[in-house]
C-alpha cells in the first residue's frame, strides 16, 4: 500500500514539475537580453557609461531607497491577499505566495496576468472555491479602480504630459497616444464588467458574456464564458456581507503597492539623474508618466512585458534622461529589481512549495488508507 501511494506520489510531482517548464523562465530573460544588446549596440556611449559606473553616496542612497520601496511593495500585496482571505493565512505564507503569483505574472504574457495560475495557487492551500474565485476576481477590480480612478486625476494637474515628453495637447497624439488611449479604455470596460458582476447583477453579466458568445468568432470562448460567469455568481455570493474596513484596507494595501511600483523608478532617475528635481509637484509629473507607461505596457504579448519595457523608458522619459545610455542603464536596473528578481527567487520557491503540498497530500492519503484499514479490519473483526 505505502508503496503505491509512494508512486502515485512520485508521479504527481513530477507531473507538476514539468509545468514549469525551463523555456518559460528562459523565454523573457532571452527577449529582455536581447533588446538590452540591441539597444547597448545602438546607443552606446562610452563616456556617459564611465560615469554612470562611477558609485557616489547619492547613488546609494537613492538605489537603497528603490529597494525599500520594492520590499514595502511586496508586503503591500501580502497585507491585501491577508485581508482579502480574511486571515487565513499567515503573513509568511501570504508573502510566500505573492513570491508565487509575481512569478506566475513574468512567466506569462502581461495581457495574460499571472490569474489562472493564482487559481490553482490557492486552491492548493486549501482555500475555498469561493474564497479563492473572489479573490482573484476582487484583485483584478481593486487594480482597476487604481488605475481608471488616479490617471484622470493626474490628467487633470498635468495634461497631456502624462502620455508622452513635450505633448502640448492631445491633438499631439501619436502611435503611443493611441495606444495609451485605447489600453485605457479596453481597462475601464473589462474592470467595470467586473465590478458590475460581483457587485451589482452577475446573473445578467453571465448571460450577457454567454450570449456574445454567440458570434461565430466568439464561439470557441463559450465554455470560458459560461465560467467566468459562474465565477462572478459565486464570488458575488462570497462579497455579501462584507464590511467597509474590508473593502478599505484591501484598496488602500493596492494603491501603496502599486504607488510604491512607480516611485522605485522614480528614485532610480533620481539617483542616475542628481540634477532632477525634489519637488513634489515635479516627481508627481514624472510618476504619472511612468503609471501611463505602465498602462501602456499592460497589454504586451510578451511574458511579463520584456523587451517592450526596456524599449519604451526612454521614449516615455526623455525629458527626465537625456542620455540614451544612461536610461538603457536606468532601465536595466528597474528590470532586475521588479522584474528578473521575480523570476529567480521564483526559481527556488515553488519547487519547495510544491514539495510541501505534496508531502501534505502523502501524508492525507496514508491517513485515509490507514483509517480505511482500520474500518475493514474491524468489520472482518467483527464479522
Amino acid at each position: 500500500m505505502k508503496s503505491e501511494v509512494n508512486k502515485e506520489f512520485n508521479e504527481e510531482q513530477q507531473e507538476i514539475l514539468k509545468s514549469i517548464r525551463v523555456s518559460r523562465i528562459i523565454l523573457p530573460i532571452l527577449i529582455g537580453i536581447g533588446v538590452v544588446a540591441y539597444l547597448m549596440w545602438q546607443q552606446f556611449d562610452a563616456e556617459d557609461f564611465a560615469e554612470i559606473r562611477k558609485w557616489t553616496r547619492h547613488k546609494a542612497f537613492w538605489v537603497g531607497m528603490a529597494v525599500v520601496l520594492l520590499t514595502i511593495r511586496h508586503l503591500a500585496y501580502a497585507l491585501r491577499l491577508r485581508v482579502l482571505t480574511d486571515k487565513q493565512f499567515k503573513w509568511r505564507k501570504c508573502i510566500e505566495l505573492i513570491f508565487i503569483w509575481e512569478f506566475s505574472s513574468a512567466v506569462s504574457p502581461t495581457s495574460v496576468g499571472g490569474s489562472a495560475v493564482a487559481l490553482f495557487v490557492l486552491a492548493q492551500e486549501k482555500l475555498s472555491t469561493a474564497k479563492t474565485t473572489t479573490l482573484v476576481l476582487f484583485s483584478i477590480v481593486l487594480d482597476t479602480i487604481f488605475f481608471v480612478g488616479t490617471l484622470p486625476i493626474l490628467f487633470l494637474f498635468y495634461g497631456p504630459q502624462i502620455i508622452r515628453p513635450n505633448m502640448d495637447s492631445i491633438y499631439d497624439f501619436d502611435g503611443w497616444g493611441y495606444t495609451f488611449l485605447g489600453a485605457y479604455v479596453l481597462m475601464a470596460m473589462y474592470g467595470s464588467a467586473f465590478f458590475y458582476g460581483l457587485f451589482v447583477n452577475p446573473n445578467l453579466m453571465k448571460r450577457l458574456l454567454v450570449y456574445f458568445t454567440r458570434f461565430r468568432w466568439l464561439r470557441r470562448f463559450r465554455h470560458q464564458a459560461i465560467d467566468l460567469g459562474n465565477d462572478l455568481i459565486v464570488a458575488s455570493e462570497e462579497m455579501k456581507g462584507k464590511r467597509w474596513p474590508y473593502f478599505i484596507t484591501a484598496f488602500l494595501a493596492t494603491a501603496t503597492a502599486w504607488s510604491c511600483r512607480f516611485f522605485l523608478l522614480n528614485c532610480l532617475i533620481i539617483a542616475f539623474i542628481p540634477s532632477t528635481s525634489l519637488a513634489i509637484f515635479d516627481q508627481m509629473a514624472l510618476y504619472s508618466r511612468l503609471e501611463t507607461m505602465f498602462v501602456v505596457m499592460a497589454f504586451s504579448p510578451t511574458p511579463g512585458g520584456a523587451g517592450l519595457a526596456e524599449l519604451a523608458f526612454w521614449s516615455f522619459t526623455n525629458d527626465y534622461v537625456a542620455m540614451k545610455s544612461t536610461a538603457l542603464s536606468i532601465a536595466v536596473l528597474w528590470r532586475l529589481l521588479t522584474y528578473y528578481l521575480y523570476l529567480f527567487v521564483g526559481i527556488i520557491i515553488i519547487p519547495n512549495w510544491i514539495r510541501n503540498i505534496l508531502n501534505e497530500r502523502k501524508r492525507n492519503r496514508l491517513r485515509r488508507e490507514q483509517e480505511q484499514q482500520q474500518k475493514d479490519d474491524d468489520a472482518t473483526t467483527t464479522t
